[in-house]
């Protein structure tokens, strides 16, 4: 799939929002819109990162839809951490090139049920990564909730610096000046902390050999091995972030419970907005996991409506063990949540090198779900538009008071989705 831009697309990726939009116009006058071929699968992927938090590619909310367009996709969901920056570009892009957009918000919280479990964050008992999913906007009530969100994760970004600045010496970088200037609204994460990291040892180490030497001696692998990795951004980049970054590093942060918000604190300020508070399942060998029915339980009882799946991540495996024992978690979760009538939202992420922009559910291990799939698209964006125009979105007062039961609204949002077409 082509993911490469050309001189002019680049443009999409521009920090000033005019330039995004002025040349996606452009674009599409010079490369009229090409709609979805009706093909028996379609393409789409609900859960793309962009460059407000961090897209592996560099990618706006605008060229993510443009790529997409390109590529003949029926539907396009962004998923950015802690902000909700490009919702508003996003759905309006995605309205003009004819594509069914749904957008929100990842973060993490503490699940006071499950303090003592793993959930899916691994290493961080009772911190649980979770989804707002279906804003209309990115002007919100109580924006409060979403600053303390963005401070907590950037509060986390800093401490790491100063942590790895202290075990690199005499190598550092800048939080101002080095590494918010690789984002367009303050959010880097730690792939741009590697980044920065990455290009400041270049410059301050410009002969290679004493380049390979300081790597090799400060992550404790052998200079054969950074010899052939330094060279390749991308794959040095991922090795900082494992060896100095995640747990047991130098610079890993440990996860406090009190420094993170509730599960039921942000499902209220998804509900407010009128989002669909999801909960991101990861491949049921956690603890927490494990204990599927109560977690589902916790979640549901706390305002959960939704799920979100990386479908990758459960079956394109090596290890036949290990695919054995995660394609049937899989299959328990999706029967589980197809039960309770569940909207199952899918996608790669796109927030770390080396991620498809859309998942293969052609593979034998995905078929038997893909129509489930689709439901999930039709409700999300049945959501979206009813939301926007009336109020009447997937977890409004109207609906919990229309509907008499979960199988019904889940009925009505997937056939008003799929008849919805984008217009602008």
């Amino acid at each position: 799939m082509n993911i490469n831009l050309t001189q002019e697309e680049k443009y999409l990726n521009h920090f000033d929002i005019s330039i995004r939009k002025k040349t996606l116009h452009s674009l599409l006058k010079t490369q009229p819109k090409t709609l979805p071929s009706n093909t028996p699968t379609q393409l789409f992927n609900l859960h793309c990162h962009s460059f407000f938090s961090f897209n592996a590619y560099g990618l706006s909310p605008t060229a993510l839809v443009w790529k997409a367009l390109q590529n003949h996709f029926y539907a396009l969901g962004l998923i950015d951490f802690d902000v909700l920056d490009g919702v508003d570009e996003f759905l309006y892009s995605c309205d003009l090139c004819q594509i069914k957009g749904c957008a929100g918000f990842e973060t993490r919280v503490f699940v006071p049920q499950f303090a003592k479990h793993e959930i899916n964050s691994p290493g961080e008992p009772g911190i649980c990564y979770h989804i707002g999913m279906g804003f209309t906007s990115q002007k919100v009530k109580n924006a409060h909730v979403l600053k303390k969100l963005k401070r907590i994760a950037q509060n986390r970004i800093q401490t790491t610096i100063e942590k790895v600045n202290n075990y690199l010496s005499p190598l550092s970088i800048h939080y101002e000046a080095e590494v918010l200037p690789l984002t367009p609204t303050a959010n880097p994460t730690e792939r741009h902390l590697c980044t920065a990291y990455y290009e400041k040892s270049k410059l301050q180490f410009s002969n290679k050999t004493e380049l390979i030497h300081f790597w090799s001696e400060k992550l404790k692998i052998p200079t054969t091995d950074i010899e052939n990795s330094i060279t390749n951004p991308v794959e040095f980049q991922n090795l900082l972030r494992a060896k100095l970054m995640k747990l047991g590093g130098p610079g890993y942060v440990p996860a406090k419970p009190e420094n993170f918000p509730t599960l039921i604190e942000v499902n209220e300020f998804i509900l407010s907005n009128g989002a669909i508070p999801t909960f991101a399942w990861l491949d049921g060998t956690s603890s927490g996991e494990q204990n599927l029915e109560e977690l589902i339980n916790t979640m549901l009882t706390s305002g959960v409506y939704a799920v979100n799946i990386i479908p990758d991540r459960n079956w394109n495996i090596k290890n036949p063990e290990q695919k054995k024992i995660k394609l049937k978690n899989l299959d328990n979760f999706i029967s589980l949540a197809h039960e309770l009538y569940l909207p199952i939202f899918i996608g790669t992420e796109l927030n770390a090198p080396g991620q498809k922009f859309v998942d293969n559910l052609d593979t034998p291990e995905l078929q038997p779900y893909y129509q489930l799939f689709i439901d999930g698209i039709h409700i999300a964006y049945a959501h979206t538009v009813l939301e926007k125009v009336s109020g009447m979105g997937f977890t409004s007062s109207w609906a919990r008071n229309y509907f008499s039961n979960n199988k019904e609204r889940y009925e009505f949002f997937k056939e008003i989705g799929k008849r919805l077409v984008p217009v602008l």
